[in-house]
């Protein structure tokens, strides 16, 4: 009897290890594979059991969660949604996350470490704290204005203050409403479907994912390598530059829209915006000194984050004269987004060095408590002081009496750039308008934003009209709005 009793103990011992490995064996081996199971609602229906956390804006939630009382509970609502649509990103509980929406998932879905109170405790409680607060460096005022501005037209602003990289601003247009996404209904499919058609393509974050050729804007990049370089020495000397200029080793001739640009000093250049002086002095300069020069800039940095990802700006490493002599003035294969040309801005604002941009300055548990911060950083050293200041002064002198008086601001101290970067074969195609700026009160220690605008459908019948008369009223709202707060 006690000998049955002996093997009986051992065959249950034996099945409950059999049992154990078993268990084991589906959590450790099987587990990711049926927990990734389109067939599996287990997960998705825990990720939509509770309100997700709220991104900020000026220290108001600009997202929110609505009870839906389905089996994914609750379903991503957005306040003025195709405002903050190039921040927020989109919430789907059919498309996944965007943007910080995608990049902060952890701490909004209340699923990051960082929110629990003590070390593991998530992961011995197998509960989950109400999600967290992302908040934004974004200024409601100044993202208005930008937003307004471009009224539906294709383009995109970028704002950041050029002594901390802070991003006041950022805004694509036509943009779109990510709350239609949210969902996981027909309705839901329909609107991505229609959204992804759409020619316009208003979920393209053209602030930070498009690039554009930007034109005479670049200018300001080659003015500071011709400074940095001693290609030039005093800014109102001539540049020995005739008119029309002819690129090296072509018979090709760059012409001028502007008048009195032969001989003209690098000052009259970027009033007037000569395209055979900067033309001239981007190839004097060289091209090892102006790639030198661009990635001083951000140019070619294909690993910016904001923290979203930032395409990379281009400025060609390997070509000939001519065609760096195109390059300078923003043509040929130069291309850049709206932030990066706001960064331009920023380095002669804050006295040659850029701050790294970002858009988050700090997330918080649902109280309120801060689990991290964010602060400026330093990215890149652009230029000479001394140079940033020779341009500050230029940039000025274009605004009071050059090509960008509608971007004057009473009682501001404002500097800018205009551009009209022609596209498309043969340049057949619109011009796109840039205007890149800064602006300082009158009584202020230094400059309070930087601003870069891109319009794509701009009107221009010459050089440099289009970016005055359709990019500088934009930027100059937004600066204003900067100067207010």
């Amino acid at each position: 009897m006690t000998r049955c009793m002996r093997h009986a103990a051992a065959f249950c011992v034996l099945l409950l290890a059999a049992l154990l490995v078993n268990a084991a064996r589906v959590h450790l081996v099987e587990g990711p594979s049926l927990v990734d199971n389109p067939a599996n609602r287990r997960t998705a229906i825990a990720r939509y059991a509770d309100p997700r956390g709220d991104i900020v804006v000026d220290g108001r939630p600009v997202t929110g969660s609505r009870d839906t009382g389905g089996r994914l509970r609750y379903e991503r609502t957005y306040l003025h949604g195709p405002l903050y649509a190039p921040v927020t990103g989109y919430a789907s509980q059919t498309y996944g996350t965007s943007l910080l929406e995608s990049i902060e998932d952890g701490i909004l879905s209340g699923t990051d470490p960082l929110l629990s109170r003590l070390p593991l405790w998530n992961d011995l409680s197998r509960g989950r704290p109400p999600g967290g607060r992302v908040v934004t460096t974004v200024r409601a005022a100044m993202q208005r204005a930008a937003y307004e501005g471009l009224n539906g037209r294709r383009g995109a602003v970028a704002a950041v203050e050029p002594a901390t990289g802070r991003i006041l601003a950022l805004v694509s247009s036509p943009s779109y409403d990510p709350g239609e996404l949210a969902g996981s209904g027909e309705e839901t499919a329909d609107a991505w479907a229609r959204l992804n058609g759409a020619p316009t393509r208003p979920m393209l974050n053209r602030a930070i994912r498009q690039t554009y050729p930007p034109g005479s804007a670049f200018k300001i990049v080659t003015a500071a390598a011709a400074l940095d370089s001693g290609v030039v020495d005093d800014v109102d000397a001539p540049t020995r530059t005739p008119d029309p200029y002819v690129l090296p080793g072509t018979s090709t001739r760059l012409p001028d829209a502007a008048e009195g640009c032969e001989n003209a000093s690098l000052a009259y250049a970027i009033q007037w915006s000569c395209n055979s002086v900067m033309a001239g002095l981007g190839a004097r300069v060289g091209l090892s000194g102006m790639v030198e020069a661009v990635a001083g800039f951000g140019f070619n940095d294909a690993g910016l984050r904001i923290p979203a990802a930032v395409s990379r700006s281009n400025f060609d490493t390997d070509m000939s004269v001519d065609q760096l002599a195109l390059s300078s003035i923003g043509q040929f294969n130069t291309t850049a987004t709206p932030l990066q040309m706001a960064m331009v801005s920023a380095a002669v604002a804050g006295g040659g060095s850029i701050r790294h941009p970002y858009l988050v300055e700090r997330v918080t548990r649902a109280d309120g408590y801060p689990v991290a911060q964010y602060g400026p950083r330093a990215y890149r050293q652009a230029m000479n002081p001394a140079t940033a200041m020779r341009l500050r002064r230029l940039m000025v002198q274009a605004v009071e009496e050059g090509t960008g008086t509608n971007a004057a601001i009473d009682g501001a101290i404002v500097g800018g750039k205009t551009g009209t970067a022609q596209h498309g074969v043969g340049n057949a195609g619109t011009p796109y308008a840039w205007f890149i700026s800064w602006a300082q009160g009158r009584n202020a220690a230094q400059p309070t934003v930087a601003v870069a605008v891109v319009v794509e459908e701009a009107v221009a019948d010459r050089e440099e009209i289009s970016g005055g008369g359709s990019a500088a009223p934009i930027a100059r709202a937004v600066m204003e709005a900067a100067l207010r707060d």
